[in-house]
Formats: structure tokens, C-alpha cells, sequence
């Protein structure tokens, strides 16, 4: 094993143990909502719906991101109070999931057993099970996880000492292995985003209405000693289209869209500028209709690939120093 620090495994498996920690407090939930009365119901509205959601961004720290929801609200009588609730299941719905599926499932007018909560009858749910096999799914994630931190920790090892043997520099090792490994993510980045795109360009197209385009500008988050961060520019396209008769919003207009930098020349040299109102191509991913692009390409793929070949050649250079 490894002589690392006990923290460094503790970062690596932080985010296995958040979604742990929110399947359980999920699962608790579910187990008090099976105490909840139920009472008739009637949907009075089924439609999409577009909501701000906060996301974490490496940058910013968090920002608000427009995503598409099933809204179905519907009434219930609790005590001759007739109320009105839109949470679907108990699950956390963070968007851009099931939204088609969710507006056929509750039609309006569907008659529906509505699952509330006795001492706040406003709290609501028509749907209070979690998917089935959850846990199996998290029991195998964790397993994989577990696996996969402490082997990639003990290959990395061996993979060191076994270069360490071959180099000009035994010391230069660790950077040499550093950087070609870095290198072999930049292009396995590069080899998702083709099969992306390629896949993408199946997709059927519809119209579309561009409703906002331009440059997103705003400062980083400060760094650890208290520096101010550096100016960043992201580029913003908001587009509104229709998919078997249901509406969707998407803020990419690309696979590489929502990539950020510190030059503007740099997002304008591969285009996607746009007048808001104007009509364009839409190519919709029929599975899940909220994931869109209007550039099934990938603009950034070449660079991606010119990275890995800089860092590998850095690897070589360093390996063969004396």
C-alpha cells in the first residue's frame, strides 16, 4: 500500500461518501412519508417548466443554471381546505430528467392519490418509493470506488518504480509518469467528445429561437492566500425548441460551449455568435429532449489533442534527461 496520508484516500472518497450521506437522508425521508395519510387528487396543470437550479462551479463557487422540469401541479382537499402541490416524487429532481415521461405519466385531469404530511398538509408527494434498486446500484458504485482509488494508488506505485528503472534520472520519475498520465486523460477527454459528437449527429433536428447569446464575464473565486481572482469569460447561448410538443430550454450551444477562459479572442475564434430572435437548427437528443445542441461537432476536439501530445512529449523529454 501506498505511505500516503490518511487524508489524501479521506478527498479522494469525499464524494462517494456525500452521495451516501444523501441516500440516507433521502431513504429516512421515504421511511417517514410511508406514515403519511393519502387523500384523492386531480391534476389541473402538465407541462415543462424552466427553473433556476444551483450548481457547484469550479470558479464560482456555486451559480444558478436553467434546467427543464415537468411541472404537474395538482389540488387536493386536506380537512375542506382545498390545496395545490407540484412535487412529483420524494426523490430529489434536480432537472433536465424524465420530463417528457413525467407530463405523460400525469396528464391533465388524471385522477391521482396524492401522499401528505399530517402536521403540514402543503407538503405533498404523488409518488413516495425510491427507484428500486438503489442501493444495490450505491453498494457496487462504492465497491468500484473502493477498488479503484486504492488500486490506481498501489499501479501508480509500481508504475513509478518500474519507469524509475528505464529513465535517464530515477528522480524524474514521478513527473515523467505525472505527465503522461495527464496526458492519457486529455485524450480520453478527446475520444468522449467524438463519440458525442458522432452520436449527436444522428439526432433529429427541429427549429429552434435563439432567446439570449453573448459572453458571460465575471471574477473567479480568490485563491487560498487571499489573490484576487483572474477575469473569466464563458460563452452563453440560450435557445428555446419544441419536441413532440413539448417545450425545452438549453444553455449550450455546443459539447465544448460551457468551457471557460481568460481571453475573449479565444471563444469568438470558434464562433456560435448569434442575434437573439434568430431561427436556428436544434439537434435533440431523443432519449432525453433536454440535452440539445446546435453544433453537433466538437470545436475544442483538436485541442484537446494537441494537450495530450505536448504532455507526452514533456513525459519523453524528461524520461530521456540526463
Amino acid at each position: 500500500m501506498p505511505d500516503l496520508p490518511w487524508f489524501v484516500y479521506a478527498m479522494l472518497l469525499a464524494p462517494l461518501g456525500l452521495i451516501l450521506v444523501a441516500a440516507i437522508y433521502k431513504t429516512l425521508q421515504v421511511r417517514a412519508a410511508r406514515e403519511w395519510p393519502s387523500t384523492p387528487g386531480r391534476v389541473v396543470v402538465s407541462n415543462s417548466e424552466l427553473r433556476d437550479v444551483k450548481v457547484i462551479d469550479s470558479e464560482r463557487g456555486r451559480k444558478l443554471e436553467q434546467r427543464n422540469f415537468a411541472n404537474i401541479t395538482y389540488e387536493y382537499s386536506v380537512s375542506g381546505q382545498k390545496l395545490r402541490n407540484n412535487r412529483v416524487s420524494i426523490g430529489e429532481d434536480r432537472g433536465n430528467f424524465q420530463v417528457a415521461e413525467t407530463i405523460a405519466k400525469y396528464p391533465v385531469g388524471t385522477e391521482v392519490t396524492v401522499y401528505y404530511n399530517s402536521r403540514h398538509p402543503r407538503e405533498a408527494v404523488l409518488e413516495r418509493d425510491l427507484p428500486q434498486g438503489l442501493w444495490g446500484c450505491l453498494g457496487i458504485a462504492t465497491a468500484i470506488a473502493v477498488v479503484g482509488v486504492f488500486g490506481a494508488s498501489i499501479g501508480l506505485t509500481r508504475i513509478v518504480e518500474l519507469v524509475s528503472t528505464r529513465v535517464a534520472n530515477p528522480q524524474m520519475s514521478v513527473p515523467a509518469v505525472a505527465l503522461a498520465g495527464f496526458g492519457l486523460v486529455a485524450a480520453l477527454f478527446a475520444l468522449v467528445l467524438r463519440r458525442q459528437s458522432a452520436l449527436a449527429k444522428t439526432w433529429p433536428v427541429v427549429p429552434g429561437v435563439i432567446k439570449l447569446s453573448g459572453l458571460d464575464e465575471y471574477c473567479a473565486a480568490p485563491s487560498d492566500s487571499g489573490r484576487r481572482g483572474s477575469i473569466m469569460y464563458e460563452r452563453k447561448v440560450s435557445y428555446c425548441y419544441h419536441f413532440k410538443e413539448i417545450a425545452y430550454t438549453a444553455v449550450h450551444g455546443s459539447f465544448s460551449s460551457n468551457s471557460k477562459t481568460t481571453s475573449r479572442w479565444v471563444l469568438r475564434l470558434f464562433g456560435m455568435d448569434f442575434q437573439d430572435g434568430a431561427g436556428v437548427k436544434v439537434w435533440v437528443n431523443p432519449i432525453n429532449p433536454s440535452e440539445a445542441t446546435l453544433n453537433p461537432g466538437m470545436p475544442f476536439g483538436w485541442l484537446l489533442w494537441l494537450v495530450a501530445l505536448g504532455l507526452w512529449t514533456a513525459a519523453y523529454l524528461i524520461a530521456t534527461a540526463g
